[in-house]
């Protein structure tokens, strides 16, 4: 019984802390605010256009409709929407496509990857600009800032697609 306790408090724990959202954004920027070129133009629109239909998309694990969305999955359908890309499913594959970015070379369009805990992952698109598009547990489908002391403090790495 004990053992039962355990691991539901661990499963809630998990459940709660991934794709979560992050308190308000700080000044502090490591990634310079440079002008995107025409081609992340490109890219940061048809983000934005996937944005505007999935915004306020509340978060459910597991979730892959307008119903509700996790993190990985709406990362799964907003690269499929804007470029055409297949994505596997869970953050823990995504985080194994493409390449590994360097911080300062993210681009609009690369996937950002959070630890939020001990077990649990997080992932994004980089919109360009310190802002990236994700599905966060409080808030839903929404943009945040990269330099959010709470983002900054649970980086992970950027990958190109």
């Amino acid at each position: 019984m004990k053992f039962r306790k355990m691991l539901a408090v661990t499963i809630t724990f998990a459940t709660l802390t991934a794709c979560s959202s992050a308190p308000s954004p700080s000044t502090n920027s490591q990634i310079a605010n440079k002008p995107l070129s025409k081609s992340e133009q490109l890219t940061t629109n048809a983000y934005m256009s996937v944005y505007e239909q999935w915004k306020g998309v509340p978060y459910h694990f597991g979730g892959t409709s307008f119903r509700g969305v996790d993190c990985s999955a709406f990362v799964q359908i907003a690269v499929q929407n804007a470029t055409q890309q297949a994505l596997p499913r869970t953050t823990k594959d995504q985080s194994k496509q493409g390449v590994e970015i360097a911080y300062e070379q993210a681009k609009s369009g690369d996937l950002v990857f959070f630890k939020t805990s001990f077990t649990v992952r997080h992932v994004g698109v980089y919109l360009g600009n310190n802002q990236f598009l994700h599905a966060s547990t409080s808030k839903g489908v929404i943009i945040s800032r990269l330099d959010n002391p709470y983002w900054a403090s649970k980086f992970w790495h950027f990958r190109r697609i």
